[in-house]
């Protein structure tokens, strides 16, 4: 009987009165100050410093310790390369040993020596901010702060048109350049400004070289990128109410900047928090079940249909990722109109009241997809749940809505036992057959790897190092998957723009971008990595039209030495030679 398993926990107010609890966390968005640093940096001798602004092009490839004064060579020029329509960065470090308040940078136009020009409004610089990060640990796990070494890491791309500088400290600035699609190839250079009250200017040169090459548009991209999305997580940090106009509002520039960079997946929830409240903010229900009077069962799609529709009006449109038939506490609630309750049920896969609860469900659901015609986009979607949980839920899926599709995030091989999956993830460093991903290819079936808490390297925790991020995609094309799925683009924690720590797991594994629409220094260096994937793509299948297999081989040759889940003493420098070797491949192909 069904009513055997009911639990009755929780009523519809206090469900909400849970909800207006989690949104009181109200916090500076704009005017915020960074958190002390910890550390004993705070003691490095700054007395060689000169008084006054000093500035310097550093490498993209290192974070720099907030307190620590700087001890390298200054570096005034710096040369950047990209295909037209590619975004490309460069890092400048400012410090002093004194305040110093109102410090702005500005970027002139590009200019050739022959009069060339590109207009300044291609390049943006961004003040990188501070925000408390700890250490990988053991990974995966509860944590309590005081456990774990912590420390500031600069991350955060804030948006602000000046900075007041601190004494004794220094300031990264990220430098972003967007090439134009219809940028004439050559060489072009650029004057950079650094301004502070009561200090002379310190002028630096870029210098932009412009492939005669052009990059696919994001849209256009083959890599399945699949970052979750965290709609109540925006709210909460906006102070607007959940599914409002203000809301959507809000989320537009967020989710625009998934588009960006080619996401391919809009994350859906079918019932209650498919994750069991895993993150800070509980994911609020998109349909609502409703057990009526006579016992039959009513659906409330208008918050999923919004969204959906919403996701795929910014051009994310290749798959609907619905979560989850198996939730993480096996709880699903509902509506009961006679008592005017929320009841929880516990409903395991494979048992009587799970096909029960569900079977009406995936029919009404499947049809109003076929209606609004996203039936074929759209799958049932499972995250790292057991074996015998997965073969409960997939027999009900194959016996009542054989034409909805199937994916899941898998470290237990599953895919060989359900070859027909129609997308699935595999844990990175957990062993995959080679060729079971070509036989799944070759059946037009999509397989990509995942990265979570128990990856020590690649990641993109706030404290891995930068190029990890541009590393991700490369070790895609390494190995031969489609795509990577990450768990969460924005699941932002208490205060996610001054400390990225989480009550579980290492600190920055719940989001990737900050409120505001912020970009980071991961977010531009996945980018990177992705456009990296595209610019691949075309290489090879130009050099395969010429059959050139020596330089076939010598681009495989470095792609292949980035196959790693383990950091060893060269994957840095091997990232870097292997896009040297791609730009250079790109040049001599038009030549």
């Amino acid at each position: 009987m069904l009513y055997g398993a009911i639990l009755i926990g929780m009523t519809s107010a206090c469900s909400q009165s849970q909800q207006e609890q989690v949104r009181k966390t109200p916090f500076e968005l704009v005017d915020f100050k960074e958190l002390p640093d910890p550390t004993a940096d705070t003691l490095s001798d700054w007395s060689m410093v000169e008084n006054g602004l000093h500035a310097s092009f550093v490498t993209i490839d290192k974070r720099f310790p907030k307190s620590i004064a700087p001890d390298f060579a200054v570096e005034k020029q710096a040369s950047v390369t990209g295909w037209r329509g590619e975004r490309v960065s460069a890092q400048i470090l400012l410090w002093t040993n004194a305040e110093l308040p109102g410090a702005q940078v500005e970027i002139s136009g590009f200019r050739t020596e022959n009069g060339g020009e590109l207009s300044a409004d291609i390049a943006s610089a961004h003040f990188v901010r501070y925000v408390m990060t700890d250490e990988f640990a053991d990974g995966c796990g509860h944590r309590k702060p005081e456990d774990f070494v912590s420390s500031l890491s600069p991350d955060m791309l804030d948006k602000l048109s000046s900075f007041d500088l601190e004494a004794k400290k220094v300031r990264p600035v990220w430098v972003t350049v967007r090439i134009p699609e219809d940028a004439k190839p050559g060489s072009y250079t650029a004057k950079i400004q650094v301004k502070a009250d009561d200090s002379p200017t310190q002028e630096l040169d870029l210098s932009l070289q412009v492939i005669n090459q052009a990059l696919p548009k994001a849209s256009e991209w083959t890599y399945h990128l699949d970052l979750w999305q965290h709609p109540s997580a925006v709210a909460r940090v906006e102070e607007v109410e959940m599914w409002s106009d203000e809301h959507f509002e809000a989320l537009k520039p967020q989710m625009q900047m998934l588009a960006d960079v080619g996401q391919k997946v809009i994350t859906a929830t079918l019932n209650k928090d498919p994750w069991n409240v895993q993150t800070f903010d509980p994911y609020a229900d998109m349909i609502v079940w409703t057990k009526q009077k006579d016992g039959s069962w009513k659906y409330d799609y208008r918050v999923f249909d919004k969204w959906v529709q919403f996701m795929l009006d910014l051009g994310i449109n290749k798959m609907i990722n619905c979560y989850s038939i198996i939730p993480w506490n096996n709880e699903i609630h509902y509506q009961d109109e006679a008592s005017g309750e929320l009841v929880n049920v516990e409903a395991k896969a494979g048992t009587p009241i799970f096909e029960e609860l569900w079977t009406p469900f995936l029919v009404d659901f499947a049809e109003h997809l076929r209606e609004k015609g996203w039936l074929e986009k759209t799958n049932i979607a499972m995250d790292e749940r057991t074996r015998e949980e997965v073969d409960g839920a997939l027999s009900l899926l194959q016996k009542v809505v054989p034409e909805l599709g199937i994916s899941y995030a898998d470290n237990q091989k599953t895919y060989q036992r359900y070859p027909n999956s129609d997308d699935i993830s595999i844990a990175a460093k957990h062993p995959f057959s080679e060729a079971d991903l070509k036989d799944r290819q070759s059946r037009g079936l999509n397989t990509t790897f995942y990265i979570y808490c128990g990856n020590a390297f690649p990641n993109q925790f706030t404290f891995s190092d930068p190029a990890e991020s541009a590393l991700l995609a490369w070790y895609t094309e390494a190995s031969h998957f489609d795509g990577m799925l990450r768990w969460s683009f924005n699941s932002w924690v208490e205060n996610p723009l001054t400390d990225s720590r989480f009550r579980t797991w290492p600190a920055g594994d719940t989001y990737m971008v900050y409120p505001n629409a912020r970009s980071s220094i991961r977010y531009e260096r996945l980018l990177e990595g992705l456009q990296d994937y595209a610019k691949i793509q075309v290489v090879k299948q130009a050099l395969e039209n010429k059959g050139d297999q020596v330089n076939l081989d010598r681009l495989e040759t470095a792609i292949q030495k980035l196959k790693i889940t383990k950091r060893n003493e060269t994957w840095n420098q091997d990232l870097n030679d292997a896009k040297a070797l791609l730009n250079e491949l790109s040049v001599q192909l038009v030549q």
